[in-house]
């Protein structure tokens, strides 16, 4: 089988992130493959091993992305792609990341695509259903489940805490959900390897694209951390007058009644 993996480079949301100026400051800052990416890395690598093939994993960004494509050739991936844009963007949304990724692949034949569900770092999950709908293929999100007969597909996905069963058949593209396997580590024969394995960088020139084509459709206008949340309140006294008082607070602090 063809297999791609939909890869980003993302913050570490565990340690502290700082923004100066509506921008998150880089220096200093973790970064890692965004942990949906992480199940859509691992789920690869066992259809490949389960009916062959290879496992190809690709990202846009910088330079610094080379790092967390390692670590997937080192989880087991057989190829990586960087689609380099450092020095060709200056600003891009999910429109332009989808644009740039369907145009990798719209002559790669791919029978399986996976990535995760959402990034971490923006939450939108827009980038895999955009990139199936601009190859027109079927694209199914969320999947905790697949399995793969010959070329049909049956897989579940969840839907808000229940399970929902869909057959289709490939090509196909997934978004993978918590819940879908356990990622594993990279072990140190694997990062051996990976330094050996294939790494191809590429820029838009070589996908025939310029920067009005991938032009982004959206603008941020503000980021800015969450405000800091207030610690809990504890009522006293007999349970009437907690209750009076959690009402007043309900009406005058909380606003909600």
């Amino acid at each position: 089988m063809n297999i791609y993996v939909l890869l980003k480079r993302t913050f570490d949301t565990e340690e502290k992130i700082s923004i100066i100026g509506g921008q998150i400051q880089e220096d200093g800052a973790e970064f890692i493959i965004n942990p949906y990416d992480e199940y859509a890395v691992e789920e690869a690598i066992q259809i490949r091993d389960d009916h062959g093939g290879e496992v190809t994993v690709v990202t846009v960004g910088s330079n610094e992305a080379e790092k967390q494509l390692r670590t997937a050739l080192a989880m087991g991936a057989d190829k990586a792609v960087l689609i380099n844009t450092e020095d060709d963007l200056e600003e891009g949304d999910q429109f332009t990341t989808a644009k740039i990724l369907s145009e990798y692949l719209k002559d790669k034949e791919p029978d399986l695509i996976l990535a995760g569900n959402v990034a971490i770092d923006g939450g939108s999950g827009q980038i895999g259903p955009r990139v199936a709908d601009m190859l027109g293929i079927p694209y199914v999100t969320t999947i905790t489940n697949i399995e793969i007969d010959g070329s049909t597909v049956s897989i579940t996905r969840d839907v808000e805490g229940d399970s929902e069963m869909i057959q289709t058949s490939l090509p196909l593209l997934v978004t993978c959900q918590q819940g879908l396997n356990e990622p594993r580590y990279p072990s140190l024969p694997g990062i051996m390897k990976a330094k050996k394995k294939p790494l191809d960088e590429l820029e838009l020139d070589d996908l025939d694209l310029e920067e009005d084509d991938v032009e982004a459709k959206t603008k941020t206008l503000d980021l800015f951390l969450p405000p800091d949340k207030a610690a809990g309140r504890i009522l006293e006294g007999d349970l009437s007058n907690q209750v009076q008082e959690l009402v007043s607070l309900l009406r005058s602090e909380a606003k909600v009644i």
